[in-house]
């Protein structure tokens, strides 16, 4: 089954484009963050076990059906962070659905 990926492309100042793709999205302290790595198009090294680089940007509402990607400072990088690693994970999702 091939899954359609959350992409999201950057543009540095020097027009360089870098694409990232969204792994998980997750609401902390009413604001909305994503967890995104650098996007690879040929994937074939699934099933290695190594770590990746991640990224935790801050999602926020630009006008109608657009979002801008902000970063945010290390130390709240790192609280997210623990919130996507822990077993509480579940319980966040169904707080934030009622």
């Amino acid at each position: 089954m091939d899954e359609e990926k959350d992409l999201v492309v950057f543009e540095d100042d020097a027009g360089n484009e870098l694409t990232m793709e969204v792994l998980d999205y997750l609401c902390y302290e009413g604001k909305e963050y994503a967890l995104l790595t650098e996007y690879v198009e040929d994937d074939d090294d699934d099933d290695e076990e190594g770590e990746i680089e991640v990224m935790i940007m801050e999602v926020v509402p630009v006008g109608d059906d657009q979002e801008e990607f902000v970063p945010i400072e290390d130390d709240l990088a790192e609280k997210i962070m623990a919130v996507f690693e822990s077993d509480e994970l579940d319980d966040v999702y169904e707080d934030d659905e009622e």
